[in-house]
């Protein structure tokens, strides 16, 4: 039909049809090849763990492939006990926490009394002096947010304010991150191979290439979702899966593995995250400018195969208005 309507037309009509044509290849061509396009994915078990084999097409439409292996360690131990915060059983295990405290460590002068009603707990302070009463509370106020921290770094979430000052506790992206590298090593050698030299753009690139193609999970509310559908970096593999907060951290794991004392940063807009790289931004790119280092900012989520300095329209924005809550990651912590 296409042959026969465009005979049927004049030599003079010709030309702006195969020209809208090839426009319209044109086009096709660029959508096919700016999305992500994952062509494999298999996991198989051996002895030492899980052998992974991924195939993916990259911007320039060029089969990519890795295959490695992951131990049973970093799949399934490192972060055995990581699991969505609950408010209750935080709340409890903070209470005992205190009242531990106090009772190595007794205030003197006054009384003390612990106190349950329904789901909260209370600290009762007694005495006759209102001054050493007041000083009481003072330091169980303290006590009390020590615990609190603590609790929350062993459990791998922390406080966060957003950037319409809302609070809540969220997952602490930046600790996940560096303690998943170690598990990633396998990678390190098997990436830098497919590079003659360490080309931090090309690097890079080729990382988001890999986690953009990784199928796309949506992110429930940061800050009241408490966690759920969170997977950490080795689960998004294991799973093939991952909403924007996790593949974000997979890839900053992935660019911590392969360069160790590169900043970065971790940038949080609403419903989504991506990252920012320390290095010198070309013409163009989209950057940003926390704490006196300035950022060059990826997007690893997906499907859009959008390169080191490139974000969607919407994150963009957010970006240009303000809209946005950053936290570093500079360097790998080894305690």
């Amino acid at each position: 039909m296409i042959s026969a309507l465009l005979y049927s037309k004049t030599q003079c009509q010709l030309p702006s049809i195969i020209v809208l044509i090839s426009k319209m290849l044109l086009i096709l061509l660029f959508i096919n090849t700016s999305q992500a396009a994952q062509l494999s994915f298999t996991k198989k078990k051996i002895e030492q763990g899980y052998q992974f084999h991924y195939q993916w097409l990259d911007s320039n439409s060029i089969q990519q492939s890795m295959n490695f292996t992951l131990s049973n360690e970093g799949l399934f131990e490192r972060f055995r006990y990581f699991k969505s915060y609950q408010d209750n059983y935080a709340q409890k295990s903070i209470f005992k926490g205190v009242k531990k405290k106090l009772r190595q460590n007794p205030i003197a002068h006054v009384r003390i009394r612990y106190r349950k009603n329904n789901d909260q707990f209370y600290i009762e302070v007694k005495g006759t002096n209102e001054k050493q009463v007041a000083k009481a509370y003072q330091l169980i106020a303290k006590i009390e947010e020590e615990v609190t921290a603590q609790y929350l770094a062993e459990n791998y979430y922390q406080l966060f304010t957003d950037h319409t000052r809302n609070t809540g506790i969220k997952v602490n992206h930046v600790t996940i991150a560096n303690d998943s590298v170690a598990d990633l090593k396998p990678l390190k050698s098997i990436i830098l191979d497919h590079f003659s030299m360490l080309n931090i753009r090309k690097v890079t690139n080729y990382v988001l290439g890999f986690v953009q193609s990784i199928p796309y999970s949506t992110l429930e509310s940061r800050l009241t979702s408490s966690g759920a559908g969170f997977n950490t970096p080795l689960q998004v593999l294991w799973e093939n899966q991952g909403d924007c907060d996790s593949k974000m951290t997979l890839t900053a794991s992935l660019l911590r593995l392969l360069m160790p004392r590169i900043k970065m940063a971790l940038i949080f807009v609403d419903n989504h995250a991506f990252i920012g790289i320390n290095i010198p931004a070309k013409p163009g790119e989209v950057t940003l400018m926390n704490n006196s280092v300035r950022y060059v900012l990826a997007e690893p989520t997906g499907p859009s195969l959008l390169p080191l300095g490139t974000l969607p329209p919407e994150s963009e924005l957010a970006i240009n208005q303000g809209q946005y809550t950053v936290q570093d990651f500079h360097e790998l912590i080894t305690e």
